[in-house]
């Protein structure tokens, strides 16, 4: 039986879904890759987010690991995730500050279980401090150039 590795829902802190949950742990890339039954699984930094582009219809659940705050290799995960068309809960967890918030949200993160508790207004300042955007990203909002000649 493969390590259960996910947090629990009710470790989430923001979710931007309107969807069930997922209730159950999520298991490593390789366990995920060997199993057929697996609908939910984490992302550690060095693993590669293209191995699970072949099986994103059963998966239900993506947790992108964050060790250290530095480590920027899980917003490269998301994105590619997200272009491929992975339309699940794309989670950030561990070491998930508020200054990454809205740049996490860009790459399609829509779920955050930060190791620390973040402060709620703080994090929703964070969500919404930028209303204008300058390129295209997983979050679909229309450019600055969009807007002012589309």
């Amino acid at each position: 039986m493969a390590e259960q590795l996910g947090v629990s829902p009710d470790e989430v802190q923001f979710r931007f879904r309107d969807d069930e949950p997922v209730d159950h742990g999520t298991v490593t890339v390789d366990s995920f890759l060997d199993q057929s039954n697996a609908s939910a699984v984490r992302i550690e930094p060095g693993d590669d987010a293209r191995a699970l582009l072949p099986h994103l219809g059963r998966l239900r659940l993506v947790e992108v690991n964050f060790p250290v705050f530095g480590d920027g290799r899980g917003y490269s995960a998301a994105r590619v995730l997200r272009e491929a068309g992975y339309a699940g809960e794309l989670r950030a967890v561990g070491d998930v500050l508020i200054d990454q918030l809205a740049f996490l949200r860009r790459c399609g993160f829509d779920a955050f279980a930060p190791d620390q508790r973040l402060d709620e207004a703080d994090a929703a300042a964070a969500f919404a401090r930028w209303e204008n955007v300058y390129q295209h990203a997983a979050d679909r909002r229309r450019p600055i150039p969009e807007l002012r000649h589309g």
